[in-house]
């Protein structure tokens, strides 16, 4: 079987999580659309098994959670009226806990935004950490539930609700802006969390991240998802080359050496070889 060298097959998925669409890739790199879609497919899926394996333990103290927006095949509005829309078509949303303290993304879920979700989101949250953490979401209603079935009291978990409302101006121009946050509720929920350390400013920062590294996400164009099983295969490899190839700013090293997962710096090259790992195990 004819496999791109491996040079190329980096450059492919270092193209992926730096905001390049398939299509652009394909005109980039001269492959073909098949060629880069399976090669994201098998990233996908060895990156999901390698998180899965390799983050544990983690040593958080303080966690923020949120759900980020995008939608499969069409919007929710418009799957009605969509031809062949499958199962999947819709509302997307990619729940994100992340560690503030060490900028790592400890777990993932796409899915729906409901209880389900919800639960398995903090359940797979909860068998990754190695400490009782400090947990902010926003007012999002099943977390309420979710936190109290996993972690009982063994958590401190407060929401930060916002109160959202726009400034005076016509339907056009609000129709390109986010609502303006007029005001923000903290509620405590459960144990005794540091008024201090209530916020999710640092997981909202995180969902720019990836809406600017998976193109999947970038609003108001046509480089939505049309398949929900590739939206969950680039989420994987985004969030493996952000925790273990990226950089951070502030701490000068990625998010897996800061928080103690590797000493090693990674690259593109060594995504390439979680996948070829990852196809010998399969085979």
């Amino acid at each position: 079987m004819n496999r791109l060298p491996k040079a190329k097959r980096a450059q492919i998925l270092q193209m992926l999580v730096e905001g390049s669409s398939l299509r652009s890739i394909t005109r980039i790199t001269g492959v073909s659309i098949n060629t880069a879609t399976k090669l994201l497919i098998d990233a996908g899926n060895a990156c999901a098994a390698f998180h899965d394996e390799r983050v544990r333990n983690v040593p958080a103290r303080r966690v923020q959670v949120d759900e980020v927006w995008t939608f499969t095949y069409a919007k929710q509005k418009n799957v009605e009226a969509a031809k062949q829309a499958p199962p999947e078509a819709g509302d997307t949303w990619t729940w994100t806990a992340f560690d503030v303290d060490h900028k790592l993304v400890v777990s993932w879920l796409v899915g729906q935004r409901d209880g389900v979700a919800a639960y398995a989101f903090v359940s797979d949250l909860a068998s990754r950490l190695r400490h009782r953490i400090q947990l902010t979401a926003d007012g999002h209603q099943p977390y309420v539930a979710a936190v109290e079935d996993v972690f009982g009291a063994d958590v401190d978990f407060a929401q930060l609700i916002k109160v959202y409302g726009h400034e005076s101006a016509t339907e056009a121009e609000r129709r390109y802006s986010p609502p303006t946050c007029k005001s923000t509720v903290v509620k405590p929920i459960t144990g005794d969390p540091d008024p201090k350390h209530i916020s999710t400013s640092g997981v909202e920062r995180q969902n720019l991240n990836i809406r600017m590294g998976v193109r999947r996400f970038t609003r108001l164009t046509n480089a939505f998802t049309k398949k929900f099983e590739n939206h969950c295969h680039h989420v994987a490899l985004w969030t493996v080359w952000y925790n273990w190839c990226r950089r951070h700013g502030s701490l000068r090293t990625t998010p897996a050496q800061a928080a103690g997962l590797t000493e090693t710096w990674h690259d593109a090259e060594w995504l390439v070889g979680i996948v070829n790992d990852y196809a010998g195990r399969s085979n």
